[in-house]
């Protein structure tokens, strides 16, 4: 089912996107007087296509990596001159620019649009309780108790650990306070803690900014009762079973299974010996641990699983917001997201974040389908999020992207008068070199992480 999942997911998914992003364009082109030829959902083969009063042809296509709206232009072919008026060329600097801006847009509009949805329709969120503090961490150096909540970062409300984890993903690579307010069990006043950061987590692979910190969240205690199980992980190979009660790792007794995943985390392609208690025998098994990641991000890989237990009411917040208040918190989120995903991409260029966190098609493509699995309302968020990447992506002033012809067209504003061909030529090489140069890198990246 999940396959399943993913494939319908990530078809909705770049079906909505693309098509939102090319109307944009389109809805502009016709409002300024052009004359659109062409609007396609996906490239290749067209499966399907029509035309309207005007004279557009609408085509979806086989292969759904995006989109286009070809317009008329007399720099693409010749011209009838009864319909000169209508070029996009012949268009005025300003409209060209609309035209070109309105794309991206478009999907910060329907992120808002999106995020509004998901604010009406509310979630349910994890309270921030620190479960334990490292020690020796950032965390117990500035004070965190166990018991305590984290009701702020850097002034920002926190309603649960989305909003922790968002705020400090914020500060990745950065040096300087980091400030938190923390509640007391059972108090309502809130108190200062200050974290200093010093090229935090900078150019580190993967972070996980809550864990590096020294904090781990408070969760109900997990028996170490296997409920699942990867047919192909060390846990299958050594002969373990659903239903078996890990009791010892090495000799050391096992309490919960947050002690256990702690332990094979730390553990990368060892092999470790475990006491199993089945049917009301114990068994002896030896298992070599897999491993994940690279140098330093590489952790212990075990294949199995428990089954989950509810959590208690009072550890759980319900957030919702009414139509008005939505709107609000959708621009809100909106507005974070797409200066948090610019800010990720300064960063990656200045080496303060690894650009081994970019994603490509194969990411996208997996947590389109967890999505969806999980719910209408993460689907909505994860749609969001990707809408923000595309309107940012789009804007970047790289030629080939909408980015780099609105760069082209703003000196054409301020010059009187275009760039030549030849150098806008030039640039189309290099903007094409770069795309190309960024998507294998995704690749490689999507590819490390299978």
């Amino acid at each position: 089912m999940s396959a399943l999942y993913m494939v319908v997911g990530t078809l909705v998914a770049l079906g909505v996107l693309v098509t939102f992003h090319e109307f944009g364009h389109f809805w502009v082109a016709r409002r300024c007087g052009v004359k659109v030829l062409r609007f396609s959902v996906g490239f290749g083969t067209p499966l399907l296509r029509w035309r309207d009063r005007q004279g557009t042809e609408f085509v979806i296509a086989a292969i759904p990596l995006g989109g286009y709206v070809k317009m008329l232009d007399e720099r693409e072919g010749d011209v009838p001159p009864e319909q000169l008026e209508q070029s996009f060329n012949r268009k005025s600097v300003r409209q060209r620019i609309a035209i070109v801006a309105a794309g991206p847009v478009a999907n910060f509009l329907l992120a808002l649009v999106f995020f509004w949805l998901v604010a009406m329709i509310g979630s349910q969120q994890v309270r921030p309780v620190i479960g334990a503090v490292e020690s020796g961490s950032l965390a117990e150096v500035a004070g965190l108790q166990a018991g305590q909540e984290i009701v702020a970062v850097n002034g920002q409300t926190t309603l649960g650990w989305s909003a922790v984890n968002l705020q400090l993903v914020r500060r990745l690579g950065e040096s300087g306070n980091l400030n938190l307010a923390v509640r007391e069990p059972g108090s309502t006043a809130d108190s200062p803690r200050q974290i200093a950061l010093d090229n935090w987590l900078r150019g580190a692979d993967e972070p996980d900014p809550i864990a590096a910190l020294g904090i781990r969240p408070w969760r109900p205690a997990l028996e170490p009762v296997l409920a699942q199980l990867d047919p192909k992980g060390p846990a299958a190979a050594a002969g373990l079973q659903v239903g078996d009660r890990l009791l010892e790792l090495d000799g050391q007794a096992l309490q919960d299974w947050q002690q256990l995943v702690d332990r094979v985390r730390g553990l990368p392609g060892k092999t470790v010996a475990v006491l199993v208690e089945r049917q009301g025998q114990r068994l002896e098994k030896t298992l070599a641990l897999a491993a994940r990641g690279e140098d330093e991000a590489r952790t212990g890989y075990l294949g199995a699983g428990v089954q989950g237990i509810e959590w208690p009411p009072e550890m759980l917040r319900q957030v919702s917001y009414g139509p008005v208040d939505a709107v609000f918190e959708g621009a809100k989120r909106t507005w974070t997201m797409s200066v948090l995903t610019l800010h990720s991409l300064k960063k990656m260029l200045f080496g303060e974040l690894s650009v081994k966190n970019l994603s490509g098609p194969i990411t996208i493509a997996k947590v389109a389908g967890a999505s969806a699995e999980s719910g209408f309302g993460d689907f909505l968020t994860f749609l969001a999020y990707l809408s923000i990447s595309l309107g940012v992506l789009n804007l970047l002033p790289i030629p080939v992207l909408d980015g780099g012809h609105l760069l082209f067209y703003l000196v054409e504003w301020v010059r009187g008068r275009p760039l030549s061909e030849r150098i806008q030529g030039w640039g189309m090489q290099i903007g094409i070199s770069l795309i190309i140069g960024v998507m294998l890198l995704a690749l490689v990246n999507d590819l490390s992480r299978l």
